[in-house]
């Protein structure tokens, strides 16, 4: 059974009655973030309950050393902690010298949280009646600023119901914090100064090994009717620190605290200058208050709508789950600094660490640079180019040589740091995914600059990883790659995964391609690349060779593609004759049981489909999907996004309906039992192109942009728009009838079911 207590609702999560067995889910479901940091939903006030306390910042990590029993050569260093940083948003309250926490409360009613989505903010309101028999109303107002992206605001409002009683308030920050996961026990941060003047704090810390020196600042006022109260300073702390509002509120009368608070980091100021950036954006954020602030959070908020929404007719619980997923991916990263990504937990929760994984360039990407403009789409390619020669370490450390590239399956900075050995070591696939972004952003941007100024660097790394990592087989009379692990990690060690194989015949053909374009294009760019990387003709040859010659295992009984060489030596069994008490494999079997049986964790042979669908016929997918989507458990939430545009590409509406419910939602309604560690911020993005590229069966073919459109009957109608070479396409689909406008200066060609449509600037044109 999966959860259900998120209220349907267009454009809120909303969440009612206090429930202790949830509180950690909904602190993933409602966390906030900025693009330069984020937060859980903790509550501000003490709770001596379950919670998991997390607040992030944008590109500040530890690098926490492996724990391996048995350490072998190549092993990550390090893996990369994604920080819990200094928390500011506490506010302890004591009613009569009694704490308020809800854990220990002998009544809690009214409770009820809601995440506006449209308008970036997170609002919580409860009743409570305390130990003391003090009954007290509370509601509670956050929102991380979008246009300052160092600041927080908090606006609390305590009432007393049913006597007079004395109130203290203590807004603090603290930087005696710890993280969930640590390997070793290590100490993360090293506060080095404490210090409070009036109503505002300051905490000094660096992360010890990294090095990132951070300043968590606050202030803090609060007034009963319309009247400041005297600020009280604290003794500070050798790790907390804050100020304190103290006063006899009266039955029904109101005290409201407003709290400024957030982070400056020495990625953005000089480490001497932490505390001053923090005083000048205090001033800032005082002198235009709390209701302006938002006023300015819900216009950027209105901004990023206007272009990245997806509106839905008919099925509120779908439309609540892609906006959700959009809302997310917009807290995540806005593309504002190119040494940040794309997280996979964002600033939801601390699994997986590292900033990227191969699900930016191979889901991301295409949300980004239809939602944002192309400049944001070049800086996710430009992260990976700053981290080639890192790349080519990594490569080096394996035993690859001659500027040979892998790229990391998880980093912070260009190193390699996932410690798991059957993932760094065999999941090569990942370097794929980052030759198809460069693809993938030419063929949507029509902008080739990137590919001459940095991408073809990255490729001819690339390529030579590939020519190296694969080797003769006599037997075969083919090049061969063994040891690998592809999409789907329940294959461990396997050799000729598919989607592997043919990756590197494709990137290698992709990399000659570009040579030649740019040869004959921009020869100043070629001679110094070719100067740079020392390439001959000699070994593009041999890379030539590798390509030509690739294995590909076929079984002629079910003419398809095996996923692997021994694939078909398993006991196939299908999903659906497992006992419902075996799922998810996962967490109910032994690792050695899920790698000898054939269920499949995610899209393997389908991703590739996916990704190079041009190279085949509809009745090969069919084929492959019909034998594969059997058998695929669907425990990544990569997964049914995949599937649901395949399935929609196969006209099996009903069947891309539920897939698309099941990436809209995992995390909404809990599918894989694990929202409490976080949400699934990447594959959120896979939400996006299910209705964009599954639904509207938007392409690009040919340079052309093309749309084969259908709709679930669960629907009225949806729309969506894209930024295809900055021009606007609004995209409407009903039951009975698709239209297009068109923003922009010029006339634009497209092509819908395979007819060719003239679009006007401000036209609607009905198809």
């Amino acid at each position: 059974m999966n959860q259900d207590y998120i209220k349907p609702n267009p454009w809120s999560l909303i969440e009612e009655g206090f429930e202790t067995d949830r509180v950690k889910s909904s602190e993933s479901l409602f966390s906030i973030g900025n693009g330069a940091m984020g937060q859980r939903a903790n509550f501000e006030e003490y709770y001596s309950g379950d919670t998991f306390q997390g607040s992030y910042i944008a590109g500040v990590y530890y690098p926490d050393k492996t724990r391996v029993g048995w350490w072998k050569n190549g092993y990550p260093e390090y893996f990369a902690k994604v920080l819990n940083a200094p928390n500011w948003i506490g506010i302890n309250i004591h009613v009569n010298e009694q704490a308020l926490d809800l854990a220990t409360c002998k009544k809690v009613t009214s409770f009820k949280r809601e995440l506006n989505m449209k308008e970036g903010w997170y609002i919580r309101s409860f009743q409570a009646t305390l130990p003391n028999d003090i009954e007290v109303k509370v509601d509670v107002q956050r929102f991380l600023s979008l246009d300052l992206d160092e600041l927080g605001a908090i606006e609390y409002k305590l009432t007393v119901l049913n006597s007079d009683a004395n109130i203290r308030m203590t807004p603090y920050i603290d930087s005696g914090i710890t993280n969930e996961d640590s390997n070793w026990d290590d100490k993360f941060w090293n506060t080095t100064s404490v210090a409070s003047i009036g109503n505002r704090a300051f905490i000094e810390a660096h992360t010890m090994k990294t090095n990132f020196a951070t300043c968590t600042f606050m202030e803090a006022t609060a007034e009963v009717n319309n009247q400041m109260i005297e600020v009280l300073e604290l003794q500070d702390e050798e790790l907390v620190v804050g100020c304190q509002f103290q006063h006899e509120l009266k039955t029904n009368e109101t005290i409201t605290l407003t709290k400024y608070g957030g982070y400056t980091v020495s990625t953005n100021h000089k480490p001497s200058e932490l505390i001053d950036a923090a005083n000048h954006l205090l001033n800032e954020a005082s002198e235009l208050g709390f209701e302006v602030l938002l006023k300015k959070q819900k216009q950027t908020w209105a901004a990023i709508w206007e272009m990245s929404d997806i509106t839905i007719e008919g099925d509120v619980k779908a439309q609540q789950g892609i906006r959700f997923n959009i809302f997310q991916l917009n807290q995540t990263y806005l593309g504002k600094d190119s040494r940040l990504n794309i997280g996979p937990k964002g600033f939801t929760g601390e699994k997986y660490g590292g900033s990227t994984y191969w699900d930016t360039e191979a889901y991301c990407l295409p949300f980004y640079m239809a939602t944002k403009n192309q400049e944001v789409a070049w800086s996710l390619l430009e992260y990976r180019y700053n981290h080639l020669e890192k790349a080519i370490e990594n490569a080096k450390k394996l035993g690859f040589s001659n500027g040979a590239a892998l790229y990391p399956m998880v980093t912070m900075n260009g190193e390699e740091c996932h410690n798991e050995w059957e993932i760094t070591f065999e999941e090569i696939h990942r370097n794929g995914a980052i030759a198809f972004a460069i693809y993938n952003y030419y063929r949507f941007t029509g902008d080739y600059s990137y590919i001459p100024e940095m991408g073809l660097e990255v490729l001819i790394g690339i390529a030579r990883f590939w020519h190296q990592r694969a080797n003769y087989s006599s037997k075969k009379k083919k090049f061969v790659i063994l040891g690998v692990t592809g999409p789907n990690e329940y294959e461990n060690n396997i050799n000729n995964n598919w989607y592997t194989n043919y990756l590197a015949k494709w990137c290698i053909k992709y990399t000659l391609k570009q040579l030649q374009k740019v040869k004959d294009g921009y020869p100043v760019d070629y001679d110094r690349i070719i100067a740079h990387t020392k390439l001959t003709s000699d070994e593009t040859d041999l890379w030539d060779e590798v390509a030509s010659n690739m294995f590909f295992p076929f079984s002629k009984k079910h003419q398809i593609f095996l996923q692997q060489d021994g694939f078909l030596d398993k006991e196939l069994i299908k999903v659906n004759d497992l006992a419902k008490s075996d799922r998810p494999i996962n967490q109910k079997w032994s690792w050695d049981r899920i790698l000898r049986s054939p269920y499949i964790k995610q899209a393997d042979i389908l991703q590739g489909f996916y990704l190079f669908e041009e190279d085949f016929s509809i009745e090969e997918l069919e084929k492959h999907f019909d034998f594969y989507e059997p058998f695929t458990v669907h425990e990544s939430s990569l997964s049914p996004c995949v599937h649901s545009i395949q399935a929609a590409k196969l006209g099996r509406m009903d069947q891309a309906y539920t897939f698309y419910l099941r990436t809209s939602r995992l995390d909404l309604d809990d599918y894989n039992k694990e929202v409490e560690e976080g949400l699934h911020i990447t594959s959120m993005a896979g939400t996006w192109m299910s209705i964009v590229e599954g639904f509207g069966g938007m392409r690009v073919l040919e340079d052309k942009l093309c749309f084969t459109p259908q709709i679930p009957k669960q629907w009225k109608s949806y729309s969506f728009k894209v930024n295809f070479r900055n021009r606007i396409i609004k995209v409407s689909v009903s039951v009975d009838n698709t239209s297009f406008e068109l923003t922009g200066q010029e006339e634009m060609s497209i092509r819908v079911n395979n007819q060719r449509v003239i679009l006007l600037p401000g036209k609607q044109v009905n198809v």
